[in-house]
């Protein structure tokens, strides 16, 4: 008897539930990769993500090769592809990981109708969440979670299943089918826009994964907000891609506080999912009913583009749309202040952020991208009032990088400013400015807006109902 396994966001061979039952329940399993242009080219095309995702499918097959088996790749839709390769193959089965988002829901119907006309199974498995299936969590009143911190008391009772440990040894692939190439970048019509990204796959996430929780993870509850210090796990893409699960993070977890709060973190995570399961029209529109088409949103061309460049002015925000352009990835705290910046003092649609941060960021996730803008944006499940999430950028430097190490590793035109002017570098007098080398509207942009300003007309702005 023989399966396909059908990679999607799983893209690993250790703590694989679709492919330990595959390889357990068949004689012959096919491992395939489909490239969906749906996908690659859609709404949230990026070319740092699916860069990311090509060496993470590379390293895939040097560990399927090393257990005597390997990735087919087609490019295609899955509901053609698929259903071709398991009439040629002869499978019965599919086996896959769940997923929640809103395409990929509709990916899997349109697939699985079409293998059932052809007599394959589909069997799902969980895998990508700490939890079997986020979506199953419920209130007593039998109603899904729209809070996090219920949420969260009920994931920490919810019970987990056992970390698997990769098959020994895969059968070899039939002689017959062409495994095909992984291709490049360019090949896919897309380009590598940042820097410095990180590379992809299971073994560098292993690898990032064992130095973390031996050591960072210790005091994570103390440092994962320090800009300065940068003591994250930045473990976020290869959980994305699913060449780490949460599971084997949980797991080598210890109960001191740093490593709860880590937990929290992947709670965060599983929470995100949970809702955009049950609501999926917040991937478009806002969840808060009273809110959507009511905001009289910014569309100003110019100001989006200074956000995006990373000269607004404001130091901490330039730092940290920088740091996206340079890594593809953004410290969290950095994320939380930028899209403040964007959706309160420029008053700009959260969407617009939302796109661009999929567009670069190599973790960009649906669920947890568009549940963390709303959620800043004061337009998702987050019960405060805008009020409480209008960040000061200049506070917020004062806060996270009191020396100014991330600010100026990110905006070097910076690096001579005082460190009492680095979070206002307007304030400086001439003579400072021209010591400093950093002359405002010169070597530094002037600020595009008076934060005190657009606080006041943020908050009028919410003021719908």
């Amino acid at each position: 008897m023989t399966a396909l396994v059908w990679y999607r966001r799983d893209l690993r061979v250790r703590d694989h539930p679709a492919l330990r039952a595959a390889s357990d329940r068949h004689d012959r399993i096919v491992p395939v990769f489909c490239l969906d242009d749906r996908l690659l080219a859609g709404r949230h095309a990026s070319g740092p993500r699916t860069a990311f995702l090509l060496e993470s499918l590379a390293d895939l097959d040097r560990s399927l090769r090393g257990l005597g088996s390997g990735l087919v790749i087609r490019r295609g839709r899955p509901e053609r592809e698929l259903v071709e390769l398991a009439r040629q193959v002869g499978a019965d089965e599919i086996h896959f990981s769940t997923d929640v988002s809103p395409f990929a829901r509709a990916r899997r119907r349109r697939t699985g109708k079409r293998l059932r006309e052809a007599g394959v199974a589909s069997v799902g498995h969980p895998g990508l969440n700490a939890i079997d299936d986020v979506a199953e969590l419920h209130t007593k009143a039998g109603k899904p979670y729209t809070v996090f911190s219920p949420f969260h008391r009920a994931w920490l009772a919810a019970e987990r299943r056992p970390v698997l440990v990769a098959p020994r040894e895969l059968p070899p692939l039939p002689s017959d089918v062409a495994k095909g190439r992984i291709p490049s970048l360019q090949a896919l019509g897309l380009e590598q826009e940042v820097h410095e990204p990180p590379p992809g796959g299971e073994s560098e996430g292993r690898r990032l994964a064992v130095r973390f929780l031996r050591g960072a993870v210790r005091d994570y509850d103390e440092n994962h907000d320090a800009l300065d210090r940068d003591r994250t796990s930045r473990l976020s893409p290869y959980l994305h891609f699913g060449c780490l699960t949460p599971r084997q993070l949980e797991r080598r977890l210890g109960r001191g506080r740093g490593p709860q709060a880590f937990r929290r973190q992947l709670c965060w995570r599983d929470f995100h999912h949970h809702v955009l399961a049950h609501f999926p029209r917040n991937a478009r529109s806002e969840f808060q009913q009273r809110y959507r088409g009511r905001i009289r949103w910014s569309y100003a061309k110019r100001r989006f583009e200074a956000w995006t460049e990373g000269r607004t002015g404001f130091p901490l925000v330039d730092a940290g749309m920088r740091q996206l352009r340079r890594e593809g990835w953004m410290h969290n705290r950095a994320r939380l202040v930028v899209a403040s910046f964007l959706t309160k003092d420029l008053g700009i649609d959260w969407r617009w952020g939302e796109r661009w941060f999929m567009r670069l960021l190599v973790d960009g996730d649906e669920a947890n991208n568009n549940g963390n803008w709303q959620w800043i944006a004061s337009v998702g499940t987050d019960p405060a009032p805008a009020f409480r999430r209008i960040l000061s950028p200049a506070r917020q430097l004062e806060r996270h990088d009191p020396d100014g190490a991330y600010v100026r590793r990110y905006v070097p035109e910076l690096a001579a400013v005082p460190d009492r002017y680095l979070a206002e570098p307007w304030q400086m007098p001439d003579d400072v400015q021209r010591e400093a080398g950093c002359v405002i509207g010169e070597a530094y942009p002037e600020p595009i807006v008076d934060h005190a300003v657009a606080r006041r007309e943020a908050l009028e702005r919410y003021r719908v109902g």
